[in-house]
């Protein structure tokens, strides 16, 4: 007992976070499975109540089960809960606690959260924490209370409330869950609640870090290299993604051409920013053309920002890579972002990253075509929608085989934690070679 205690207080901050999370599934899980979790007369598979814990922490949003019909309120809490934790960070959650109960932080503690929030340095980092945790209950509170307001005319006050905190908590988070068995659906023309939704899933997307630079830049007027390359390109991304959704569906009757002008926009600009991270939507998209879908496959790729409750290879890796491509075919040995050099490290650590994605998404939608009979577009959209976090789905989801839905369970696991994470944890600690190679050439392209 005494080793295990001593492995564990020598443990990275990698392998906290890994275990952590397994250790939330696990509970989930178990949770999920009792009776009082799901309705009279309906029963949940072990693995069902695997499958939807893993997807709720990894803040995904697929399921095998429609929530609101299978789960009763305590299950859709557990579920809620879940999707915070898995949102904000449970070692966030975990270091509220010590602030209010007036404890230190350590040293370690510190280099766990900065692993948490993936921040660049420890330097203000309890700080940070102090102004997520009054970010996530301000803008979550005030949305829920909208929402419910706007849901009361048709549904009682206490289930409009209680529908405005779960979806609030889920859109923020960027979870995928709802209560409504078709998505948001019935809302594609409703202007509040587009705005409401647009502005939780754009906040949870760009990443805590960011939020506080946002705060206090009506006061120092400075934004961060970071900042300003995540703000770029999710503006870019939101308004390319909603454009080509738009000009793809145009003429679709199954999803636009009926539409009004204004549900044609709200509709395109809520698929285009949700489809990079938050996993809701408005239209039906087993009904979308497959160019519209295998454009959505990309930006569900891309994913949010780092520090957020996104996934994807993220905002600022994807600006790196196309920052290289463009010095490259320009001659130019430095890759510069708004007037400033990226070093080689970071450069290579971006690529790695977008290597280790690719091969993911592939040998998971590889595999399971091999087990499932079903489209490969869709088997490819679903398993990316996995691995990046997002929780969109073709139908293919729930009809898979207990393997299918063990195989996505991992491929939400990786995704969350990412696969350099995940290596650092179970990988032994890194020695600094005391030599290097002669330099050699090689040609290429």
């Amino acid at each position: 007992m005494k080793n295990l205690k001593k492995q564990m207080t020598t443990w990275t901050p990698s392998r906290v976070l890994l275990f952590g999370f397994i250790a939330l599934i696990a509970l989930g899980t178990i949770l999920l499975k009792l009776p009082i979790a799901v309705h009279d007369g309906l029963r949940i598979t072990w693995i069902d109540a695997f499958f939807t814990a893993t997807s709720a922490i990894c803040v995904t949003g697929l399921t095998v089960v429609d929530t609101g019909a299978t789960f009763t309120v305590f299950g859709e809490t557990i579920i809620m809960l879940l999707v915070q934790l898995g949102g904000i960070g449970f070692m966030t959650v975990a270091m509220l606690v010590y602030l209010m109960l007036g404890k230190r932080i350590s040293l370690r503690e510190r280099l766990i959260l900065q692993e948490t929030m993936n921040a660049g340095s420890m330097e203000g980092i309890v700080r940070i924490i102090r102004r997520t945790i009054i970010f996530v209950f301000v803008i979550q509170t005030v949305a829920a209370l909208i929402l419910a307001l706007h849901w009361m005319p048709e549904m009682s006050a206490g289930q409009a409330l209680y529908y405005g905190v779960f979806h609030s908590v889920s859109l923020f988070n960027n979870g995928g869950f709802d209560l409504f068995g078709n998505s948001f659906q019935n809302y594609a023309d409703d202007l509040i609640f587009n705005i409401i939704a647009f502005i939780l899933v754009i906040s949870g997307s760009l990443g805590f870090i960011v939020l506080a630079e946002l705060y206090d830049y009506p006061r120092l007027r400075k934004l961060s290299l970071h900042s300003k390359v995540v703000l770029s390109v999710t503006g870019i991304l939101i308004a390319v993604g909603a454009i080509f959704i738009l000009l793809f569906e145009w003429w679709n009757p199954h999803t636009l051409k009926n539409m009004s002008m204004e549900g044609k926009l709200y509709s395109t600009m809520f698929q285009s920013i949700s489809t990079r991270s938050s996993g809701t939507t408005t239209i039906d998209i087993t009904n979308m053309n497959q160019v519209t879908q295998f454009f959505m496959i990309i930006l569900m790729f891309i994913g949010g920002s780092p520090g957020s409750a996104g996934g994807g290879i993220k905002t600022t890796t994807f600006a790196i890579l196309i920052a290289a491509v463009w010095a490259m075919m320009r001659g130019r040995e430095d890759v510069v972002l708004f007037r400033n050099r990226l070093s080689k490290d970071l450069i290579l650590k971006a690529l790695t990253i977008i290597f280790l994605a690719i091969f993911m998404v592939l040998s998971v939608a590889m595999l399971l075509a091999i087990t499932e009979d079903q489209p490969f577009l869709a088997i490819l959209f679903d398993t990316t929608s996995a691995v990046a976090t997002v929780g969109l789905s073709m139908g293919v989801t729930e009809q898979m085989s207990e393997f299918g839905k063990i195989v996505l369970c991992f491929a939400m696991f990786i995704g969350r934690l990412g696969p350099m994470t995940l290596a650092y944890a179970l990988g032994s600690r890194r020695e600094q070679s005391l030599y290097r190679y002669p330099e050699g050439k090689i040609m290429i392209g």
